[in-house]
């Protein structure tokens, strides 16, 4: 990936799609996916639309009875055990995953959580790093083999605007100096963007392909660990919950550009791009309001990329993946 590919393609569609526009007329008989945070808000509108396309849809839960409860109508369907913050679990879920299949097609990173408060995890690891970046690195480097056995397999992970808020604190990931809870969730959101840049050079001589994405504004359950005057003080929402902001996306909206990732024959041949509203998204001028869209050149360096790629390998362990 150049930065010059990192440019809208012109698109179909468009913020207002739908994930039902997206995968009108597709058959993914035959087709098998991972969908992490696969039973709630946009990771639940995925799996629905890919298992009624004919998808066979595994997803890790960390509330495996809540999981299997949200999905007890789908077919092809099943729950495993997994928290992303629990790397032994991720590793033990990894090899359930392997185990199960010769192969994989789709592996799409949806969970994650959202300005939570000071969490530490592991060997004192960040909560957000661990979860939103860590926890899925780790998985998608276990379940590489099977990606590489696949025709043409997808990586697609949810990022985020918010990865404008920062850069990868190369001095401090982990907050050991003062923890900030938008800059911790920033933070991760740009790691989900480099992983998915370099998973992408790594992949692609075995066919995977990577990409990140910012799905739009959307109330789900990300927002949980904000009080209801957090929300309202932001413009979200009114004194009932009820959305009042501009521009907030539909769970059906906000699952689009993902499926759109996933199955997109425009984006053959492409990936380590990041995508907004079902098309690439440009380059975003340093200084303009996270609003405005776009990605930030650091979350899109190859250099900076590899560099998070190797203190991801070293911190967690997981299995390297090889050209």
């Amino acid at each position: 990936m150049t930065t010059t590919d990192q440019q809208p393609l012109g698109s179909p569609f468009s913020a207002a799609t739908t994930a039902e526009d997206v995968m009108a007329g597709l058959d993914l008989s035959g087709v098998t996916a991972v969908v992490t945070g696969g039973y709630s808000g946009l990771g639940l509108e995925t799996t629905r639309t890919l298992a009624a396309a004919g998808a066979r849809v595994i997803v890790p839960a960390r509330r495996p009875d809540i999981a299997r409860a949200a999905l007890a109508d789908v077919k092809e369907c099943e729950v495993i055990p997994m928290d992303l913050a629990d790397l032994a679990g991720v590793r033990a879920a990894a090899a359930r995953i392997n185990d199960s299949l010769d192969r994989l097609d789709l592996l799409m990173a949806i969970a994650g959580v959202m300005a939570t408060p000071e969490q530490r995890v592991g060997p004192g690891w960040e909560g957000q790093l661990a979860a939103n970046h860590l926890g899925h690195f780790t998985l998608a480097c276990e379940l590489y083999p099977l990606l590489a056995a696949a025709d043409g397999a997808r990586v697609v992970v949810n990022s985020s605007a918010g990865h404008a808020l920062t850069d990868i604190r190369w001095h401090d990931p982990h907050f050991r100096t003062g923890y900030d809870k938008w800059l911790a969730y920033g933070q991760a959101k740009t790691a989900n963007v480099l992983f998915a840049v370099h998973l992408d050079a790594l992949g692609r001589d075995d066919g995977v392909r990577a990409f990140a994405l910012h799905p739009g504004r959307i109330i789900t359950g990300l927002q949980r660990e904000m009080t209801l005057r957090e929300q309202i003080d932001r413009g979200w929402v009114d004194e009932h919950g009820n959305v009042i902001g501009a521009g907030f996306k539909t769970a059906s909206q906000g699952a689009a550009t993902g499926l759109w990732a996933a199955t997109s024959p425009l984006l053959d041949g492409r990936g380590g791009l990041y995508l907004e509203d079902c098309d690439i998204a440009r380059i975003a001028d340093p200084g303009a309001p996270m609003d405005d869209g776009g990605v930030r050149a650091y979350a899109i360096d190859p250099g900076a990329a590899a560099r998070l790629w190797d203190l991801s390998l070293a911190g967690t362990g997981a299995t390297p993946i090889t050209r």
